[in-house]
């Protein structure tokens, strides 16, 4: 489901991070490239939870397979002033393996997870398909070759 969304200011440097690591690994050529890397990511995250304090892209990366946001409910809260967990964490369901991993997260480094969550509730819903360019105007003459023009004189 996508919804219309503009990343706050307070985020958008994380998320821009968050994005382009993100799309680096969807690799057309090998499907498994994202999937296989989120995995080994949180394998580490869960062995040291506070691994990546500081990091929030890499922390947003790390529990993306394992929170589920209600992304519709929660989009409809105004980002204009940064959010505190407790506005956040209503609309995160965390998997049963991750629970104790998230909960020292939590525990230890709440804005950190407050940012990561809601990086990942921006990129779910932010589309990534890239813009059509618009036609050079030398393009345009090319491909224009029999249309008319009015230049003031009568034929």
């Amino acid at each position: 489901m996508q919804f219309e969304a503009s990343v706050p200011d307070y985020l958008s440097g994380d998320f821009s991070m968050y994005l382009e690591n993100m799309t680096s690994y969807a690799d057309p050529e090998n499907p498994d490239l994202l999937s296989n890397y989120l995995t080994k990511l949180f394998e580490q995250l869960k062995q040291m939870p506070l691994l990546f304090n500081g990091m929030v892209d890499q922390l947003a990366m790390a529990i993306s397979t394992k929170v589920r946001i209600d992304s519709e409910n929660l989009a409809k809260i105004v980002f204009t002033k940064e959010l505190s967990w407790g506005d956040v964490k209503p609309f995160v369901g965390v998997h049963a393996d991750a629970r104790a991993c998230i909960t020292e997260i939590m525990t230890h480094a709440e804005q950190d997870l407050k940012k990561a969550i809601l990086l990942i509730h921006f990129y779910n819903g932010y589309d990534t398909t890239p813009l059509k360019a618009e036609a050079d105007e030398s393009e345009q003459d090319q491909n224009d070759d029999y249309a008319t023009h009015y230049d003031g004189d009568n034929y």
